[in-house]
């Protein structure tokens, strides 16, 4: 299938690794023109020439951090109108709920609410006026199924959805959508750092930990990230403007509810 949007300018954030980098990878292999944004330099400059290598396509990158007001500005003066806007950012620090200041709130909000809510913000116009946008948002499926020690990330992702659900069917006239995509355990460096941490927390090995945790997804497997990033980026084609509003889980059945 053609995704109709060969030659279209993409924004990806957090894209040098993980989830980021398979949904850039993605969009490069249907044409679109990539720019990734990652914090370090380094990273994110092999990440970009490598999915350029692989599909043929130019991916530019910028190293900028988008939870702060200038990284944000630098990284829209290098690309200020694309079509497609992918917003996805590390999770913040597990932790006891009784343990967390205000000041740890702050910095999740930052980075998993405010930041995204922004460049939303900073981006609609002109995806309005062309009559086209995809926008992509990749909290945690934990916004439906929130754990305890995770309360920062529930916390600050599920505002983001929340923010997202009221003004997507404002704009959905205008050609431009708004999803969330909720993944799962996933096969990345942040599901192997839970791991390694659950296993010490517990006293049992690594391999124990990971078996304790792949039973709980009905595949019986952790996600790749690539199949992430193919789903991501039908988001983000011509076919799927009648997609929009909504929280998509993406977790090998392991969410147990209906809504």
């Amino acid at each position: 299938m053609d995704f109709g949007i060969k030659g279209r300018q993409a924004i990806v954030c957090g894209g040098s690794a993980g989830l980021g980098r398979a949904i850039a990878s993605a969009l490069s292999w249907e044409g679109v023109e990539v720019l990734i944004a990652a914090r370090t330099e380094d990273r994110v400059r092999n990440a970009a020439a490598e999915i350029s290598k692989n599909s043929g396509c130019k991916v530019d990158f910028i190293a900028v951090d988008v939870s702060t007001e200038e990284g944000r500005a630098k990284l829209l003066s290098r690309c200020p109108k694309p079509d497609i806007l992918i917003n996805n950012a590390g999770g913040p620090p597990v932790g006891n709920f009784r343990s967390l200041t205000r000041d740890d709130w702050i910095k999740a909000l930052d980075a998993n609410m405010l930041s995204a809510i922004d460049l939303i913000n900073s981006t609609l116009d002109s995806m309005i006026e062309a009559e086209f946008g995809r926008i992509v948002n990749i909290p945690s499926h934990m916004v439906k199924a929130p754990m305890a020690m995770l309360s920062l990330s529930n916390g600050a992702r599920a505002g983001l959805t929340g923010y997202v659900g009221g003004i997507a069917r404002e704009i959905a006239r205008h050609n431009v959508t708004i999803n969330n995509l909720l993944p799962g355990q996933f096969d990345t460096d942040r599901l192997k750092s839970n791991h390694q941490n659950f296993a010490k927390g517990r006293n049992v090995s690594l391999e124990e930990a990971q078996d304790r945790f792949v039973q709980q997804v009905p595949a019986r497997r952790f996600g790749d990230p690539d199949e992430f990033g193919a789903y991501a980026a039908f988001l983000c084609s011509s076919h799927a403007g009648f997609v929009t509003g909504q929280n998509l889980m993406v977790d090998g059945g392991q969410y147990p509810g209906l809504l």
